[in-house]
């Protein structure tokens, strides 16, 4: 329950500087929590945004304090995107880094950019395939201090979360 909560914060504060539509206000909406993703909503016709989030199930590293961090998948249909892969570390990476995703042991390369996460374009459809596949995903990366961290998410719920995303937003 603690983990939705998180997830449900941190949300609210991400979403409320990206959505503000002029005269308009919409209200994030949980669709369903399946196991360790939950599922969202928010906005509607052209401005609605569909994602699913989860928190860590262990974060390790060598640092004195550190933000929330969890992964986010979006789909802005409005927009003709999908499948939107999104990484909030909790920290600033060190600069020129990548982060490294580890999806039972398969790895792929994200970029950062300050305390984000990304997937190029054309490796998100290969990571949603190994997301819905897979059961546990590391994401290592490094500090601008050169800390290293390791976060251990669990894949549990992941595909259900995605299906229910996909149906709220009309993604095929």
């Amino acid at each position: 329950m603690f983990n939705v909560l998180k997830i449900i914060c941190f949300n609210a504060i991400i979403w409320t500087g990206i959505l503000t539509v002029p005269n308009t206000s919409y209200a994030q909406t949980l669709i369903k929590n399946f196991e360790d993703w939950s599922a969202f909503s928010d906005g509607k016709g052209q401005n609605k945004i569909c994602y699913i989030a989860s928190v860590p199930k262990k974060e390790t590293g060598k640092y004195n304090s550190r933000g929330n961090t969890y992964i986010l998948v979006t789909h802005r249909p409005g927009e003709k995107k999908r499948d939107i892969f999104e990484l909030r570390a909790g920290y600033v990476f060190k600069k020129d880094s990548e982060a490294t995703l580890n999806i039972d042991g398969q790895l792929t390369k994200l970029y950062t950019d300050r305390g984000t996460a990304w997937a190029e374009d054309k490796v998100e459809p290969k990571i949603l395939k190994m997301l819905i596949r897979g059961k546990s995903m590391t994401v290592t990366g490094f500090s601008k201090r050169g800390t290293k961290t390791e976060d251990i998410y669990s894949l549990m719920g992941f595909t259900s979360a995605y299906k229910a995303i996909s149906k709220a937003c009309g993604v095929k």
